[in-house]
């Protein structure tokens, strides 16, 4: 079978949801047994995602293999249940690059290199080394941004160009929105019809129209649109507003959008098997038998006057997906760090069952997360340090039960007396010439857990061992600085437990307390929020959630 590529854009605004419709429209074709991939095309001028401030792009996801991405690709992991890569998430950084440095090589042969062809012909290349590499039947590309910008003009000559050359072989999923003005009570079509008239302008006209809006199309809204959008009423696909994202392959199945993708391509229809997605879905709808409340003290939670979800979206992910496998409502309370700096943690921080302190960097809020970690060890709240998180946690230690009223990180202060936390020696080089672009600890790195630890009892209940004989785990990472070797043993006195230590550098991977001194109290430098599935919820997310389920009762 020839290869079959879906492109997926977007329009009126951004954020309505291309991934979780891209993502949908793969894991249909998969659960039917079709071989498919996903790829994402990003218009930013960045190589990755690792560079990008999370308030202005969301949380980067974090891939097996290093790449630091795009969040839609975390959302492909978790609707495919399987890793994405490298050459599964471009950017016309990576694009751009590329073709300056290929001209510099004289690899043109002294062509006048220009945005078509040599631009649109490495996008092309980009996605078919994508099937190549995932050997799949079909790709399901998702185009970053809206309809109408300049930064993405070039993808959609591209898909303009592999539908000219491939006739047959490409379709189009157009992603608008309905608002619904409160004025006015329904909802309006003008914006759709610019958008579609603004991808009609770049030679593309959309095979289907997922309509994007808070109640389902009635027939009304489907007639406008086929009448001003050149399209069949059929291919228009109606994706009301969810209860949660997971719900939406079921929408576009009851809809048949499977089997009209299956015809306009030209491959066999099989039904897909979605018993266990609707167990999950039902599951996440039903009455929950628990609730409980974590508090998350961060410091990228706001852009102005408004708050962020997708600054910590893999976190919150990974707490619905442990949440749901535990009958529990999760009920998050975002707590600022510099509002704890300011005002103290006693005021600031409301009775919670549990608390975690997540990703960060840099000195901005760190006394405010130092705090609070303490005090979850003082107060006996669980306690889950993520990265940033597990590092301050030891400050803290270090601070109350070591005394060391100066211990710090040399990230925040190259001068404390004791740097409890220190920049990783294969990272000083990469500081003093300022690499800071795709050059920290990152990707998958394997570790040795300790028998009898809280760490060995969430791996081994969760059956979530790679190798259990000799406790091997593997979590990905993201980080340049890491615990101070020199003070180990001052800690061990002190009663933390180094639960588990990396195979490659024996660097300190967890750290806890024993449960005979608090209920849950661990941090990991790795980041497992990252490889939390909604089928397979993490092990640490587990246990920790249980400890929180369990203080809530008493």
């Amino acid at each position: 079978m020839p290869i079959k590529y879906i492109f997926v854009s977007g329009g009126v605004i951004s954020g309505l949801g291309k991934g979780i419709s891209s993502a949908s429209i793969a894991f249909l074709l998969q659960s039917s047994g079709i071989n498919v991939t996903n790829v994402k095309c990003e218009n930013y001028l960045n190589i990755d995602a690792g560079t990008i401030n999370p308030i202005e792009h969301g949380d980067p996801f974090l891939c097996e293999d290093g790449t630091e991405a795009d969040m839609d690709i975390g959302t492909y992991e978790k609707f495919l249940d399987k890793n994405m890569h490298r050459h599964n998430f471009v950017t016309m950084g990576q694009i751009y690059k590329d073709v300056i440095d290929r001209e510099r090589r004289f690899e043109y042969q002294g062509e006048d290199v220009e945005g078509i062809p040599h631009i649109t012909n490495e996008i092309i290349d980009r996605i078919n080394y994508a099937v190549k590499k995932d050997k799949v039947q079909v790709v399901v590309i998702e185009l970053g941004g809206t309809v109408g910008e300049y930064q993405n003009l070039f993808y959609y000559e591209a898909s303009r160009i592999l539908t000219l050359k491939n006739p047959g072989d490409v379709i189009h999923v157009h992603v608008s929105y309905l608002p619904t003005p409160p004025h006015l009570g329904e909802p309006k079509t003008k914006p759709t019809q610019q958008s579609v008239r603004a991808l009609n302008s770049t030679g593309i006209q959309p095979d289907f129209i997922i309509a994007r809006s808070e109640k389902p199309l009635d027939k009304r809204r489907r007639d406008r649109f086929s009448l001003f959008c050149n399209i069949r009423t059929e291919d228009i696909i109606s994706s009301p507003d969810a209860q949660t994202v997971y719900e939406v392959p079921m929408q576009f199945h009851e809809q048949g959008l499977l089997r009209k993708i299956c015809q306009k391509l030209n491959i066999k229809y099989r039904e897909p098997d979605l018993k266990n997605w609707q167990k999950l879905v039902d599951r996440i709808k039903a009455p929950k038998k628990n609730n409980i409340s974590i508090a998350i003290v961060g410091k990228y939670f706001k852009t102005g006057e408004y708050q962020l979800r997708d600054s910590y979206a893999a976190l919150m992910d990974a707490l619905d997906h442990a949440s749901w496998a535990l009958d529990t409502k999760v009920k998050t309370l975002w707590i600022d760090a510099e509002k704890v700096e300011k005002e103290g943690i006693e005021k600031v921080l409301p009775p919670v069952n549990g608390m975690i302190v997540p990703i960060g960097w840099g000195e901005r809020g760190a006394e405010g997360m130092i705090a609070a970690a303490g005090y979850a060890r003082q107060k006996k709240i669980p306690y889950l340090g993520l990265c940033y998180g597990m590092q301050l946690a030891v400050i803290a230690f270090a601070r109350d039960v070591l005394g060391w009223k100066q211990a710090n990180t040399t990230e925040n202060n190259l001068n404390s007396p004791y740097p409890v936390i220190h920049l990783m020696p294969a990272q000083k080089e990469f500081m003093v010439r300022r690499a800071y672009g795709g050059t920290m600890r990152l990707g998958s790195w394997e570790a040795i857990v300790k028998v009898g630890s809280l760490a060995w009892r969430a791996y081994d209940k969760n059956g979530q061992f790679i190798d259990k004989k000799r406790g091997l785990t593997s979590e990905r990472h993201r980080h340049r600085y890491e615990f101070n070797d020199d003070y180990v043993k001052d800690f061990v006195s002190m009663g933390m437990i180094f639960s588990a230590r990396s195979m490659v550098e024996d660097l300190v991977e967890i750290m806890e307390l024993p449960e005979s001194e608090h209920p849950f109290y661990l941090g990991t430098q790795g980041h497992p929020e990252y490889k939390s599935r909604p089928l397979k919820p993490h092990a640490i997310f587990m246990e920790y959630l249980i400890t929180c389920i369990k203080n809530s009762q008493t």
